[in-house]
């Protein structure tokens, strides 16, 4: 028997895996063949303290000394702006003020971003505070982290059962029975799914499609100190990615669980969105795909303690912010697994934990 066993190996489980297994032995599954596999290889990989709802940007602020400093840092900046035509005014102005975004000319603009069209272009704001985050070595330092502390990881363990009893947990998977006092529930997309099989009551947590595809740098440029840019309302957006331009439709079509493909129909329209914004013709992408961004009701992370069975254990609902969270959030599931005074306000942890999606 091991102490914990986390459910789900993209960046909330290994970075939870990997702050528990500082006090508990710890042993990490995953259903696919690898780690991040689904939501967390396919991110936009960008941390803005100013995203997400209050709790989100709270564990935004509390992640980027980590996200700064730790083993050399994982931020580069890359920087962020909103663009807008003439008749969109009203929309530009409410997510100025949502973002806390400083006002820039459309000179200044296409100076960032060259293929813009200035025939279209009216506002822009801009923040330089966004960075690109190494998703990738990131979660090799989670893993580093529990497999030094004496965890185990397993891959291509999908669960099939669970049965609590006295004694704690029996998980049942393809190749075996796993035994553990706790359950860290991080399955993502699945997380309403593990909890049913282990007979706890679902929050309401729902997968969304977000498709993206990946296109050729437009025109002939080196896209890579161009920052991320958004049409209006995140309607739409595009981000230099390894000398190409990912663009996505920003599309949060709620979908059941799944291996996630981009919808076609819904892509090309954002595309067209992008397309009427850039004064260079589109190419063929090379590549399309998609990712399940899973939210809560109330559009936050859900970390803690079940409270009608404490030793089932919630690290779910990261929509869109699983990185750029990630420390924080691991930090509070350890303190809050282990009893500890968590370093966030109680304000902050009460709109988190679990509680408050129950009755």
């Amino acid at each position: 028997m091991t102490d914990i066993i986390v459910i789900g190996a993209g960046i909330a489980g290994i970075s939870a895996a990997a702050r528990l297994s500082a006090d508990a032995q710890v042993t990490l599954i995953e259903a696919e063949k690898s780690l991040g596999y689904h939501a967390s290889g396919r991110s936009a990989a960008l941390i803005e303290q100013n995203y997400g709802a209050p709790s989100v940007q709270a564990l935004n602020r509390a992640s980027v000394s980590y996200l700064e400093d730790a083993n050399g840092g994982y931020l580069t900046q890359r920087g962020l702006m909103i663009i807008a035509q003439a008749h969109e005014e009203k929309a530009f102005q409410e997510d100025v003020a949502a973002m806390g975004l400083e006002r820039i000319t459309p000179t200044e603009a296409l100076d960032m971003v060259p293929v813009l069209d200035p025939d279209k272009l009216a506002f822009a704001s801009y923040h330089a505070d966004a960075h690109d985050i190494d998703t990738d070595r990131l979660m090799q330092d989670f893993a580093k982290v529990l497999r030094s502390n004496g965890g185990t990881i397993l891959t291509g363990q999908r669960v099939s059962a669970t049965q609590h009893s006295t004694d704690g947990w029996q998980v049942e998977t393809g190749t075996g029975t796993l035994h553990a006092k706790r359950i860290v529930n991080a399955a993502g997309a699945w997380a309403d799914h593990i909890a049913t099989l282990a007979g706890i009551a679902p929050l309401g947590i729902i997968p969304h499609r977000r498709s993206m595809a990946r296109i050729a740098a437009p025109g002939g440029h080196d896209p890579a100190r161009w920052p991320m840019f958004f049409g209006v309302g995140e309607t739409w957006y595009a981000k230099p990615d390894a000398g190409a331009l990912i663009i996505s439709p920003a599309d949060e079509d709620p979908v059941e669980p799944h291996d996630a493909w981009a919808d076609d129909m819904v892509l090309a329209e954002g595309l067209e969105r992008y397309q009427n914004m850039v004064a260079v013709a589109l190419t063929k992408p090379i590549a399309t795909w998609a990712r399940l961004r899973s939210f809560a009701p109330d559009r936050t992370l859900v970390l803690g303690p079940d409270p009608d069975q404490p030793d089932f254990i919630w690290c779910a609902g990261q929509g869109g912010y699983g990185f750029q969270t990630s420390a924080a959030a691991s930090q509070l599931v350890s303190d809050l697994t282990f009893g500890r005074a968590p370093q966030l306000d109680a304000a902050t942890v009460a709109a988190l934990r679990p509680d408050r999606l129950r009755p």
